[in-house]
């Protein structure tokens, strides 16, 4: 696994060329590691990259048009895949991933996925993540996007009490997900928050998905409600919060696209969430990652 490095007098953080993913973040002014471990006994990921499905397809199976494909893993095939590095200067890298023989068995598109990872010149402490999705062929071609970093809460700090942040929001809506991992936006909840702040304790299940709610931000904060991570996502049509409930990391993800209905059986065209390209169109994703204290 060959990884690249970004640093500047805040952040050094690391990008593999493995799923273009984003292993390390460590912040040098707390002299402490903000992602994940990807500790396999728990949960053996960092920050992936969800393409070109986010979540599950029923029965590890899709349809498009007449034909059925397999699709055996949750949230695509990206994040275990090798992406070519195109450029890497030291404040910023990008990798490309292209479809392949091997993609086209199990997605069927000419398709070009373009990440790149940059610092801030003006604010030390912020990621800035880019993502292209390009359509290379001349028929319509479906995806679905995501990203799904797990933050660690400060020292001294645990999980339990952190709170979730969604700023100049008074009240959310949110459903969740059966333990199977398909989505229920039938049984919707009321999320009222106090100051845009909701408790650990008190309202959070294992996975809430915010979906059309218009969050542009979500953070993570210790009691005294000061943020130390926020990530800006106002692009991003869905929202999803989730933490493993024996991993000491919380996950905040910004989606394009989701898991499917419990019980769905249509095409992908008709799958929720899912995005579309014409032929040679492509789409830029931009959303950033503020790590505060």
């Amino acid at each position: 696994m060959y990884t690249h490095i970004l640093e500047n007098e805040k952040l050094r953080i690391t990008v593999s060329d493995r799923g273009a993913e984003l292993i390390s973040v460590f912040d040098k002014s707390v002299k402490k590691e903000r992602i994940w471990s990807a500790d396999p006994a728990i949960w053996n990921r960092h920050a992936p990259i969800l393409f070109p499905f986010v979540g599950k397809v029923t029965d590890g199976k899709y349809r498009i048009g007449d034909m059925e494909y397999s699709m055996k893993t949750q949230h695509g095939f990206a994040r275990d895949m090798d992406f070519v590095c195109l450029e890497d200067t030291g404040s910023r890298v990008s990798h490309r991933l292209s479809a392949s023989d091997v993609t086209k068995k199990i997605y069927p598109y000419d398709f070009s996925l373009t990440v790149q990872h940059s610092l801030n010149s003006e604010h030390p402490g912020e990621l800035h993540i880019r993502w292209i999705v390009e359509n290379l062929d001349d028929s319509l071609m479906f995806y679905a996007i995501g990203g799904h970093p797990g933050f660690l809460p400060p020292e001294g700090l645990e999980k339990e009490g952190c709170g979730i942040l969604f700023p100049e929001k008074e009240e959310l809506t949110y459903y969740s997900a059966n333990k199977a991992g398909y989505a229920l936006p039938g049984d919707k909840h009321r999320l009222v928050l106090d100051r845009g702040l909701a408790k650990w304790q008190e309202d959070i299940p294992d996975t809430w998905i915010f979906e059309g709610q218009d969050v542009k931000c979500v953070g993570l904060s210790g009691p005294d409600r000061s943020p130390f991570v926020l990530v800006h996502c106002a692009e991003f049509p869905i929202l999803a919060v989730w933490a493993n409930p024996i991993g000491p990391f919380i996950c905040l993800e910004p989606w394009f696209g989701r898991t499917d209905d419990e019980g769905f059986q249509g095409t992908l065209e008709d799958k929720a969430g899912m995005q579309s390209l014409k032929g040679h169109e492509k789409k830029e994703i931009r959303w950033s990652i503020d790590f505060c204290v």
